[in-house]
């Protein structure tokens, strides 16, 4: 059938032609630009799939340059508590040298008062001076702020805190009392009478020992409780043993406790010679477990029988927070989770009340935190989860210390424990040791944030961003293996379709022999 108004074979070879000409273009569009998808149409899931991936890997790169940043941050903070510490140790030297008066003059011991105004000024002027990019870093600016602080709180630091309300209740809830250790020594039958040790002229000879140390005492007849006391009493600091007269029932003793609180505290009673010691109800007597006032009716040992060493050990504080359980030692509370990182210190009787500590307001919090710290974005995703939160104290002189043995600022000239009077060198060094310990510690903890969360983050982050650019080159990326081979099969189709529409377009001429 031979007709020239409808050539129907030129269409179909132009059809062809048309549709091997498009996937010539994208062959070349592909190869040349490197993505297999460069338009929705290409593949409109796989175009979805890419994206969110790119987004994702855009985001990670920004989250490790994040945590980069946070490692150079980190980095001045430690440079400054470096120093810090380097002074405190030159502190600490001072106190010991003074101790030695005999062998320094008036002159010696004012110059090392001057050496410790200096630095006490140095270390306010560092902890001032410590920045990164303006912003301060050890003057408290990535501190937490707190409020409600309930009395029975005596102590507390905020490691780290994540919220996103305004503020975060600390709730405790003491569940075992924080106890010392200790026994009580009913030396006498009868309130105010003396020691009687038959008449024979003998001594009682007892050694004590605590965690601190021991030393042994002779005291003769004729001593008041009182007396016995104060002479345990003058070597406290050594034995790490306090006593006190106390009464039980009709008769007063001598109660003899730990310095301290706590399961590492200890008190423990070894007699040498009792010196045929009378006397009714005379003998060692333990304390109530759970009421440290309370001694118990009946005697542990004579003294006699206490030729074989008795001890007795103090009690931790058990307690939760926020309904974690604490790590504690002695009245001090601890709980590190990612949420809260916390420590406390309570009063005696908040440590020894079981229940809430909340001021005896019933529903109050411990205390609130309303902000502050350091916050880094340590994730591809922002939100509460992907946060670091991290608290850099303070390092001023007046803060370094604590309530109980007194701040590093007291040191300083004219203050009560300046090395120039030189009258409590020994609680000077306590309140030294204390700020080297708290020194320590934060440069620590600031230092297991760089190694293993900064560290760590770092190296995640770097493998999940290298498997969320992979998936993202599968899906979007040529494969130039295939794609060549596409090429080549496209552009000899394309040959071959024209030659085909020539020959389709030079057929209808053959009708031309029909008419002769």
């Amino acid at each position: 059938m031979s007709r020239i108004n409808t050539n129907v074979q030129s269409l179909l070879a132009q059809r062809v032609l048309g549709l091997n000409n498009i996937n010539l273009s994208q062959s070349l569009e592909r190869l040349s630009t490197g993505t297999r998808i460069n338009r929705g149409k290409d593949d409109p899931a796989g175009l979805i799939a890419s994206e969110n991936l790119r987004a994702e890997a855009t985001a990670l790169t920004a989250a490790i340059s994040n945590a980069e940043r946070a490692d150079q941050v980190v980095n001045i903070a430690e440079g400054g508590l470096q120093e810090v510490s380097n002074l405190l140790n030159e502190l600490q030297g001072l106190l010991t040298t003074t101790a030695n008066q005999a062998g320094l003059s008036e002159q010696e011991k004012a110059a090392n008062q001057q050496q410790v105004d200096s630095i006490l000024q140095t270390i306010d002027r560092i902890a001032s001076a410590t920045s990164f990019q303006g912003t301060k870093l050890l003057n408290g600016s990535f501190d937490y702020r707190a409020q409600n602080v309930v009395s029975d709180v005596t102590d507390f630091k905020v490691n780290g805190a994540k919220f996103e309300s305004t503020n975060l209740d600390v709730n405790v809830l003491v569940t075992q009392s924080a106890q010392q250790a200790g026994f009580f020594l009913q030396t006498v039958a009868s309130a105010g009478g003396t020691l009687n040790l038959g008449g024979d002229g003998g001594e009682l000879r007892i050694e004590i020992a605590g965690r601190l140390g021991s030393r042994e005492f002779s005291f003769s007849s004729g001593l008041t409780n009182a007396q016995i006391a104060d002479v345990i009493n003058s070597f406290s600091d050594v034995t790490g043993v306090t006593a006190e007269v106390a009464a039980a029932s009709a008769a007063t003793g001598v109660k003899l406790v730990s310095n301290e609180f706590g399961s590492r505290e200890f008190v423990s009673i070894k007699v040498l010679d009792d010196a045929g010691i009378t006397g009714s109800g005379v003998g060692i007597y333990n304390l109530e477990a759970n009421d440290f006032g309370t001694v118990q009716g009946t005697a542990a040992s004579t003294f006699a029988a206490a030729s074989n060493e008795i001890r007795d050990f103090g009690q931790d504080i058990a307690a939760t927070i926020n309904g974690v359980k604490a790590v504690a030692k002695g009245k001090d509370l601890r709980i590190n989770t990612d949420f809260l990182d916390v420590d406390i210190t309570l009063s005696t009787s908040a440590s020894q009340t079981l229940g809430a500590v909340d001021g005896g307001t019933t529903g109050n919090s411990a205390f609130q935190i309303t902000g502050g710290g350091a916050d880094f974005q340590l994730a591809g995703q922002v939100d509460i989860a992907g946060k670091v939160s991290l608290g850099i104290s303070n390092v001023a002189v007046r803060n370094l210390g604590n309530s109980s043995n007194g701040f590093l600022g007291d040191l300083a000239s004219g203050k009560s424990l300046n090395l120039a009077d030189a009258s409590d060198l020994s609680s000077a060094q306590k309140v030294v040791s204390e700020a080297i310990e708290q020194v320590s510690t934060l440069r620590g903890r600031l230092g297991a944030f760089q190694k293993n969360t900064v560290g760590a983050t770092i190296r995640s982050l770097s493998i999940s961003l290298e498997n969320t650019r992979a998936a993202d080159s599968v899906i979007r990326d040529t494969d130039f293996a295939s794609e060549t081979a596409s090429l080549t099969r496209s552009q000899i189709l394309v040959a071959s379709s024209t030659n085909i529409l020539s020959l389709a377009n030079s057929q209808p001429q053959s009708v031309l022999q029909l008419l002769g």
